[in-house]
């Protein structure tokens, strides 16, 4: 096996991963915390035997929520664990599952930090959530008998070019996985031709995802905040798309209020500053003030509170898709019935972008210009309103299912396999 140069590059670059964790603290300081967990190191386990799931960063882990809670029906003595790579994924994991869970940092795929990992835990088995494919990891587990699925599985066709170039490491970690739950057929068959195995389509966690009561209530308070404005929500953008919307938005003449919610937090304070370099009127949500009638920009400088913006939006822009970033979560804002926009990269969320336009839950547009027009187009014509807020709720309720789908594949596979032993539970 060739494993051996890709744990050697680790060792390499690992001058370089310390420098970015420090240059990126300059930000976000949250990234010098929980630092030795990174590396593998003072490592405790509060308990054994835990359900671990593996979720990235923000939409990961709450994608998760769902498909933990159907895996705790199964097993509802086991104990929690949850990893992310992110400190807003940890920041989310910490707010969804509290003191349920322990949580922590996965750390980089060294062979020696992911076996002490798996050592010190010695989890019940694995989930790992998307396309997080680590070959040292993935090897440590079969070592060790933990089995481990890949959920929630997605693989772009931009993806699968890049990681058919380095098949030689990819192939061997998809086989010693012990099953994948892809989002979609094409998904599947991406998957497959880069040599996973045993694949079962089962959608997507994400339509699962219920609205937080609590952040539905905020939502309802931010609306008081606002009055009687419509308000235009540009969610999780990201860098470089500020500056095309507010730019195309001096155009516009009328009263909507604009709210600004970046997906990075340290960019909050940037974008910002933008807006009032443009000439804009800016508020930030960390005011806790009511907006005032001269505000053009509102800032969601706020870390879990996007479901509270949805529900005082009339349309929200969906971010990472007016640059080729592949876009963000469009399911969320139309699980609260509001209309979408989407840019053109739209790779990360294919086929549920493709479902959301051909159901009229969401309209495509090409530019910043566009934005506008097509705000004033849908706001103006109050038909088309009602009817994309009903087609957005159709939209998020008819492909849910999926995590009881995972969680059934994922007990099947362990009873079936016998591959827990003693341990399972019956």
């Amino acid at each position: 096996m060739l494993r051996w140069l890709y744990s050697a590059l680790w060792y390499a670059v690992t001058p370089f991963i310390r420098r970015y964790l420090r240059k990126r603290a300059k930000k976000a300081p949250a990234y010098l915390d929980h630092w030795n967990e990174r590396f593998g190191h003072d490592l405790v386990a509060n308990s054994k035997a835990a359900i671990w799931v593996h979720a990235v960063s923000v939409g990961e882990t709450r994608a998760a929520l769902p498909l933990i809670q159907a895996l705790r029906a199964r097993w509802p003595d086991a104990p929690l664990l949850v990893t992310q790579m992110t400190p807003t994924g940890r920041a989310t994991a910490t707010d969804l599952y509290g003191s349920d869970a322990e949580i922590h940092y996965l750390p980089y795929d060294y062979p020696g930090a992911v076996r002490r990992f798996l050592e010190c835990y010695q989890p019940k088995f694995g989930v790992l959530m998307e396309t997080e494919l680590w070959p040292n990891l993935i090897a440590a587990a079969e070592q060790l008998g933990i089995p481990l699925f890949l959920a929630n599985a997605r693989l772009s066709s931009k993806s699968l070019a890049g990681y058919r170039k380095i098949a030689w490491l990819m192939r061997p970690a998809l086989r010693q996985l012990t099953a994948v739950a892809a989002q979609t057929t094409q998904d599947a068959e991406r998957l497959c031709l880069l040599g996973a195995k045993n694949i079962s389509v089962c959608g997507n966690t994400k339509f699962d995802f219920s609205p937080p009561p609590a952040q539905l209530e905020l939502g309802r308070r931010f609306k008081q905040l606002i009055g009687s404005r419509q308000v235009i929500v540009c969610a999780s953008t990201r860098a470089g798309e500020e500056q095309l919307i507010l730019s195309a938005w001096q155009a516009q003449c009328s009263d909507y209020l604009l709210v600004i919610v970046p997906r990075h937090p340290e960019r909050f304070a940037e974008v910002g500053a933008l807006a009032q370099q443009l000439g804009y009127t800016v508020q930030y949500r960390s005011d806790q003030q009511p907006i005032s009638d001269e505000t053009q920009v509102w800032i969601g400088d706020s870390m879990g509170e996007l479901f509270a913006y949805y529900r005082c939006a009339d349309l929200v822009f969906i971010g990472g898709s007016l640059l080729p970033l592949g876009g963000q979560n469009l399911i969320e804002p139309a699980s609260v019935g509001v209309p979408v926009l989407m840019g053109p990269s739209t790779y990360n969320f294919a086929t549920a972008s493709s479902q959301a336009f051909a159901c009229g839950a969401a309209v495509k547009i090409q530019t910043a210009d566009e934005i506008v027009v097509k705000v004033n187009d849908i706001l103006i014509d109050k038909n088309q309103m009602v009817s994309m807020r009903l087609a957005a709720l159709n939209f998020s309720t008819e492909h849910r299912g999926a995590s009881q789908k995972i969680a059934n594949l994922i007990w099947r596979n362990i009873k079936e396999n016998n591959e827990l032993g003693t341990r399972t539970v019956s």
